[in-house]
């Protein structure tokens, strides 16, 4: 069976671009790497639907958090076969957002912590109720949240299909949603966390994946 790890950061933290990177590192050292990417947009009815209503589709389903936490967990139910097959077939898995991302943004949503209702709430609901595997560590972009902002934006303006939703123009949810991360790397929610700053090298943060792999 692979390791799991889940990349976790805010909209525009660089996400995408350091999982390419660390994968080439990792294929580099003759590992076999797999990557998905959650919310599986165009992919899953769930993902799909939450997408719509953060830009005003289906009435008031977007003021709901309980709803909307429940549509990104569903679409990763959906993919636990998935998942579980590129576990077995790989030696590390590298996840675009996962759990950690659920709990974060909606946790921010209620102004909670991870250590109310909200992330409780997720926790069980995915990790017991849909019994998805809990990732082997977590990695955190810590970007500054405004850095990731303008990313977003910029992102936005260059392709129409990602232009900003109504969680990535909320400047003061993105703000709320670092710190709640923060909080969930030092309290080693759900198991290690690994942080990696813009200026670090993918090739360092390859490495210290590879000695999970090798435990």
């Amino acid at each position: 069976m692979g390791v799991l790890v889940a990349v976790e950061g805010l909209d525009g933290a660089g996400k995408r671009t350091l999982i390419e990177a660390v994968v080439g590192h990792l294929t580099d050292r003759g590992l076999r790497v797999a990557t998905l990417a959650f919310p599986r947009y165009g992919r899953s009815v769930h993902a799909d639907l939450a997408a719509e209503a953060l830009r005003g589709r289906h009435g008031d389903l977007a003021a709901s958090v309980n709803a909307m936490a429940l549509l990104f967990a569903l679409d990763r139910a959906a993919a636990r076969d998935e998942l579980l097959k590129l576990l077995a077939d790989n030696d590390i898995v590298l996840l675009d957002r996962y759990v950690a991302s659920n709990v974060a943004y909606n946790a921010a949503r209620t102004d909670q912590s991870t250590d109310g209702e909200m992330a409780a709430w997720v926790a069980e609901l995915e990790f017991g109720r849909f019994d998805l595997p809990v990732p082997d560590a977590h990695v955190l972009l810590a970007v500054p949240a405004e850095l990731a902002a303008e990313r977003a934006r910029r992102r936005g303006e260059l392709d129409d299909t990602r232009a900003l939703d109504a969680y990535e123009s909320d400047r003061a949810l993105q703000e709320r949603t670092a710190e709640v991360y923060r909080v969930m790397a030092e309290a080693r929610w759900h198991g290690p966390w690994l942080l990696h700053a813009p200026h670090d090298d993918p090739a360092t943060l390859a490495v210290r994946l590879s000695k999970l792999i090798a435990r």
